[in-house]
């Protein structure tokens, strides 16, 4: 499976993006799908993830409220709506792939088999 992330750019605070991956060398069937990001001196924190089933998502303490996860399995695409955007939300945002994944684990970087190239956020105050 190959990602392809895109959607990012700069933005000021409070503004809104929409990230958008979309996969490719064969279909997202039984994947799990997320996001993550990495900030500059900073480990890679996650951001959201979705079940192949959807169902519930997962979201990190700190995006939750203002970040929203879907999918549209018909089209390979996983995307992130990013809303009430803070500077501290910047970063490069991976969006992942995987297929076995406890509950425990959807958190955990990793639980997943395939990494898009990342796509560059930066909210400005």
């Amino acid at each position: 499976v190959q990602l392809q992330a895109s959607g990012g750019g700069l933005v000021q605070a409070g503004g809104s993006l929409r990230l958008s991956c979309a996969a490719s060398g064969r279909t997202f069937s039984g994947y799990h799908t997320g996001w993550f990001r990495q900030a500059p001196g900073k480990e890679r924190e996650f951001v959201a993830a979705i079940r192949w089933s959807a169902g519930t998502p997962f979201y990190a303490d700190s995006v939750k409220g203002r970040f929203t996860i879907s999918r549209d399995n018909a089209k390979n695409t996983v995307y992130l709506q990013m809303n009430s955007l803070k500077p501290e939300d910047t970063a490069v945002y991976y969006c992942v792939a995987g297929l076995r994944i406890i509950l425990s684990m959807i958190r955990v970087p990793s639980s997943y088999d395939y990494w898009g190239q990342g796509t560059q956020v930066t909210v400005s105050s």
